[in-house]
């Protein structure tokens, strides 16, 4: 798992990674009452906002971490969008996006830097 300073996760299983929200980020949006996933066939870069997930809070962006193309939302978010909160790094993934250039996924924070990343602001 790798990790982004906006707070994305990613898992990279052969040339398909799996993107969701950290544990941190779903915790300081608070309850998540809706979120919007990507339709697939979607192309996305690298920092392109793909994604929204709404809270009792705020409305906020999510951005992809990796360029691709989105295979797939999570068809569970949108009649379920509290998996965000109550499975953040597994259960609550927002989209499935087919990655042509793994580099992208190397050049993320690894849990431990991701931690420290935490601890620094």
């Amino acid at each position: 798992m790798r990790f982004t300073k906006d707070h994305e996760w990613v898992v990279l299983e052969g040339d398909v990674a799996t993107i969701g929200i950290t544990a941190h980020a779903a915790e300081q949006l608070g309850d998540v009452v809706f979120v919007e996933t990507p339709e697939a066939g979607r192309h996305v870069k690298a920092g392109d906002a793909f994604a929204v997930v709404e809270s009792v809070k705020a409305a906020s962006d999510v951005y992809a971490p990796l360029s691709g193309e989105v295979v797939q939302g999570n068809p569970v978010l949108g009649d379920a969008p509290e998996t965000v909160n109550a499975d953040p790094e597994s259960g609550g993934w927002f989209a499935k996006v087919r990655v042509p250039d793994a580099t992208e996924y190397e050049a993320l924070m690894d849990r431990a830097a991701y931690e420290a990343f935490l601890e620094s602001q």
